[in-house]
């Protein structure tokens, strides 16, 4: 499970395909716009190197491929650095 904190020592991926609606369907997609216009990857690595492993791992990279045929890729790597909660009233 994700777990979003400050003190989790974790590297965060967020990755933000733009792509026409009517492909939104062909990526591997974890969270879709309502409005079909992006999908985006969120995951959350122990490491730069343990990321790094994922990328040197060739069996993804076909689908990478064919979604860089239809979807223009923006990621980005990020650390919290604050988090918010509901006030207890």
């Amino acid at each position: 499970m994700t777990l979003i904190s400050m003190n989790n020592r974790v590297l965060t991926f967020i990755n933000v395909f733009t792509v026409d609606p009517k492909n939104q369907d062909r990526l591997c997609s974890l969270h879709r716009s309502l409005d079909g216009t992006k999908v985006t990857m969120y995951a959350q690595w122990r490491s730069e190197e343990d990321y790094q492993a994922m990328r040197d791992d060739p069996k993804p990279l076909p689908y990478l491929k064919e979604a860089l045929t239809i979807a223009a890729f923006e990621p980005g790597m990020y650390e919290v650095v604050r988090t918010f909660e509901p006030s207890k009233e």
